[in-house]
């Protein structure tokens, strides 16, 4: 396929999920969303471990955004200070929401996850597809992810956070299919892509891997910890590029 060829199939696959996603019903927020499996009490906090288990988000934020912070010559610098940015504040904005979880606490943990989704898929479009997309898509594409948190939380209708949750993954597997990249640490993408969907299929299954583990681990907490070690994966293969471009 051509890069023309393949660059109108990136934007067929965007364009044409936006469009199935917003062409459904609109799509409420259902309470019993906030009703997870793990809701036993430690030390006074409740939802213990739904609450700690966000402790990596913020380790390996904070690791990952000085790391970028020190290495601006990275392709798509700002990009990748974003994910991580993102990443640490989820560390911080979902162990809030697990303290007291309902959609008003609920925002403070997805305003920073889509942040980072977002600047997860600009920094991919920028090293596989088109090397200035972050100088022209970072800020439109951060201020939608915000914008669909918002416009969830205003009308009750999920439908454009759905697709901001769905299309980097989109964007990210057909990139990975159809582009090639200069690199050649991409196998640590493959990792944090792969931890990414077991996080959901564990998020999907929280009942049943708490009764599965004998009630000693959700499946909640362990989207958690699958989820930071797929960002653990992206600042490996960051760091194994920046070492590539000192050799």
């Amino acid at each position: 396929m051509s890069d023309r060829g393949r660059n109108i199939f990136l934007g067929f696959i965007i364009g044409s999920s936006f469009a199935g996603v917003m062409s459904l019903d609109p799509i409420a927020q259902l309470p019993s969303y906030h009703d997870f499996a793990d809701q036993r009490i430690f030390f006074g906090v409740p939802n213990f471990f739904d609450v700690v288990s966000n402790l990596p988000f913020a380790l390996f934020g904070i690791i990952g955004f000085l790391f970028t912070l020190k290495n601006k010559q990275l392709d798509a610098p700002f990009s990748w200070t974003v994910l991580f940015a993102g990443v640490t504040l989820v560390g911080f904005g979902s162990a809030y929401y697990h303290l007291n979880p309902n959609n008003a606490t609920l925002v403070w943990d997805r305003l920073p996850m889509t942040v980072g989704f977002v600047g997860l898929t600009i920094g991919i479009l920028s090293e596989y597809v088109y090397k200035k997309a972050e100088r022209w898509y970072l800020i439109p594409a951060v201020s939608v992810g915000i914008f669909s948190v918002l416009f969830w939380y205003i009308t009750d209708d999920l439908r454009l956070y759905v697709w901001i949750q769905a299309v980097p993954l989109l964007i990210i597997l057909t990139v990975m299919a159809l582009f090639k990249n200069r690199y050649t640490h991409n196998r640590y993408l493959f990792v944090a892509v792969v931890c990414y969907i077991l996080a959901k299929v564990a998020e999907f299954y929280d009942d049943e891997i708490f009764a599965f583990t004998l009630e000693q681990l959700s499946g909640h907490t362990l989207k958690h910890l699958l989820a930071a070690f797929g960002t653990y994966y992206i600042y490996l293969m960051l760091k194994k590029k920046r070492e590539a471009l000192e050799l």
